[in-house]
């Protein structure tokens, strides 16, 4: 199931990133100190990563740790992010691709757990990217609580920094979105104001 929602997500991606214009890559995004440039610089690297991930291909590409803002973006951006989405759509679709153990990022972990954490980066930075761009971001609430799910209850925020900010306290009959985009330390209505404007 969670091969379906990582191809879910991963064209939803693809089809944000083909709204792109050159002029919005210096756009801020929710991802504090990151413009739209890095941001998707980003995705192009671990979705690289996360294929080999799933391909079992054990490397500089799965041992290194991320380094978001520290990438830059490709002048042929679109077709690397394309061709590196597609490539991980399709080592997740392998039913070995979820058996064992398997890394990324210099973490090991059974790979039913890190397919998910594919998930969880392509679902946030999907919702990142709309929200830079100004668009809606539109993804089945399946697919949404399977990222809540993992991430839910968080782990305190000193074994968060780094990766998220502090919670942002979401009403709990708010759409699962939001409740989990508040979980991964972000504003619903970023760039906008809170829930309570």
């Amino acid at each position: 199931m969670n091969a379906d929602y990582i191809e879910i997500a991963a064209n939803q991606m693809i089809d944000l990133a083909a709204k792109v214009t050159d002029d919005q890559l210096t756009r801020a995004t929710p991802c504090d100190g990151t413009d739209l440039s890095g941001l998707l610089a980003h995705v192009i690297g671990l979705s690289a990563a996360f294929a080999a991930a799933g391909h079992k291909e054990f490397g500089p590409l799965t041992s290194t740790p991320p380094n978001p803002g520290a990438e830059t973006l490709p002048d042929f951006w679109w077709a690397s992010l394309t061709g590196n989405l597609r490539d991980l759509v399709l080592s997740w679709q392998r039913p070995d691709a979820w058996e064992g153990m398997t890394q990324a990022g210099g973490f090991e972990a059974p790979a039913e757990v890190l397919g998910t954490v594919a998930l969880s980066e392509l679902v946030l930075h999907g919702w990142d990217v709309a929200r830079s761009i100004g668009v809606d971001y539109t993804i089945p609430d399946p697919v949404a609580s399977a990222v809540f799910d993992l991430h839910h209850p968080p782990e305190p925020q000193s074994e968060r920094d780094g990766m998220f900010g502090p919670i942002v306290e979401v009403p709990e009959d708010a759409p699962i979105l939001d409740r989990l985009v508040g979980l991964a330390g972000r504003q619903p209505f970023w760039p906008h104001g809170t829930l309570e404007e």
